[in-house]
């Protein structure tokens, strides 16, 4: 089996910060200060996540401190509006919160971030219970591991999926980055190849250097591997 942390389970911190919703706003900051973060889950009941505070949701109310918001302002910042006079969690979290599985892949978390614009997802179990927080720094971390481990399960897959083509290849990595190098007699398999060497954890990307077909490009539209930027 893989070795690749391929489950937000795997990556995620489990020790985490929360306040329930009557938690009151000098709380909610030094709750913050206290551990370092910029958002906290907001629980409900036996650790039911309903909502999640930041720290801009706390701002309107120094923004507005000073003068209060015109109407035109009004109208287009109702949210900000109504933060600036809450005191409480409930009344400042945004809700219902983006939340994620611990089953969750890695890609799958990522595009949560992406779409709803968060950095970070709380883990719920199937009840939507607490269980741990998820980060874009998490997500991160399989680029950490040494090009050695990469290149080991590179070659495990290729062999269990491409007995054949897989023992006329070479496979090297340098910071992340696959080469597979040798004869491929088949060039359709070219982008099969490189789709699933790209579908290992931490592979930055993959490039070939191989004989027995004519070029194939498998990277982004615009520019060939190997060919001069323009």
């Amino acid at each position: 089996m893989p070795n690749t942390p391929h489950l937000v389970g795997d990556v995620m911190t489990q020790t985490v910060a929360a306040v329930d919703r009557e938690a009151r706003f000098r709380e909610i900051v030094e709750t913050m200060e206290r551990w370092k973060v910029s958002a906290l889950p907001v629980l409900a009941g036996e650790g039911r996540v309903v909502g999640v505070v930041s720290e801009a949701d706390l701002l309107p109310k120094e923004e507005f401190r000073e003068s209060d918001p015109d109407r035109l302002d009004q109208l287009r910042r109702l949210d900000d509006v109504r933060r600036a006079e809450a005191v409480t969690a409930g009344e400042l979290m945004t809700s219902p919160a983006h939340t994620v599985r611990a089953d969750a892949t890695l890609s799958q978390a990522a595009r949560i971030m992406a779409r709803k614009s968060v950095k970070r997802l709380p883990v719920v179990d199937a009840h939507g219970l607490l269980r741990g927080i998820v980060s874009r720094a998490d997500l991160l971390k399989v680029f950490l591991r040494s090009d050695e481990d990469l290149a080991q399960e590179v070659r495990r897959n290729l062999g269990e999926l491409f007995a054949a083509p897989a023992k006329d290849l070479n496979v090297s990595v340098a910071d992340g980055v696959v080469t597979l190098s040798g004869r491929i007699r088949d060039s359709s398999l070219v982008p099969v190849l490189a789709r699933l060497v790209r579908s290992v954890e931490g592979v930055v990307d993959v490039e070939f250097e191989v004989t027995g077909h004519d070029p194939v490009w498998t990277g982004p539209p615009g520019r060939q591997s190997g060919s001069p930027a323009a």
